[in-house]
């Protein structure tokens, strides 16, 4: 069996503290408190300089949901090459249209977009895929479209809630794409998941919180968090947890 940690980080740090953790992988992005988007290069290129990881790269250029106006789409595209030319191993997107279905035109496009710098980069379509009408049309319109990867909580917020859907997708298609749990993934909740599901990969983000004093000051805030000083980091130590579970114990 095949066991794969993903960890979801939003900087070079913390690549540098899943890397120490010892995780397979890790996606990067920015602004992960707006669910993710695309990384500045100098973080890919600073990551692949410092560590063997490999690193999936988010092509994501606006919070909110996935279906793009012109603009957005054209300037993913643009960070789909540079991502790429600047040694992303993979890329994370997803691309909806308006009506909540896989938009076919645009997910093949970037899918032969990535595919063109190597066979062996990967197509990962992301949570969006949590979004769609029928997972199991969508599923299918991804295999068809030559995806590597979906990254999915089944539908619901948490994996461990949409469990009973991610067992049937790895049942049904396991075999034709490989499926990555998110969202709420962690030490204390993997092996009985993985355990029940079939599914061997584990996407989390092993996040503890630091301060930065400068967060809100005078009458100022730019805090995101219920604490006024707070940014969330990866920690190594909850990646070696979850690695020695999944490794070691499974």
């Amino acid at each position: 069996m095949n066991k794969i940690i993903e960890v979801c980080c939003g900087s070079f740090y913390d690549c540098m503290e899943a890397y120490k953790g010892k995780a397979d992988r890790v996606e990067l992005n920015s602004a992960l408190y707006m669910g993710g988007l695309t990384p500045s290069i100098a973080s890919l290129v600073l990551t692949k300089k410092n560590t063997d990881l490999k690193v999936i790269c988010m092509a994501r250029p606006r919070g909110a949901g996935f279906c793009y106006n012109k603009e957005e789409y054209e300037t993913l595209l643009l960070d789909v090459k540079c991502m790429l030319e600047h040694g992303a191993d993979g890329i994370a997107f997803g691309l909806l249209d308006d009506d909540g279905n896989i938009n076919i035109s645009q997910t093949k496009e970037v899918i032969d977009i990535i595919k063109s710098y190597g066979k062996e980069k990967e197509a990962v379509f992301h949570r969006a895929f949590d979004c769609v009408n029928d997972p199991y049309e969508a599923i299918e319109t991804l295999i068809k479209l030559g995806a590597d990867r979906i990254l999915t909580s089944g539908l619901e917020a948490k994996a461990v809630e949409g469990m009973e859907l991610l067992k049937d997708l790895q049942e049904k298609y396991g075999d034709k794409i490989q499926i990555l749990a998110g969202s709420g993934m962690n030490f204390k909740n993997a092996k009985k998941f993985m355990e029940y599901t079939g599914i061997t990969q584990i996407h989390s983000s092993c996040k503890k919180w630091l301060q930065d004093k400068t967060t809100t000051k005078n009458h100022v805030s730019y805090a995101y968090s219920d604490d006024d000083y707070a940014y969330e980091v990866v920690d190594s130590n909850l990646v070696k947890e979850l690695v020695k579970i999944v490794h070691e114990f499974f």
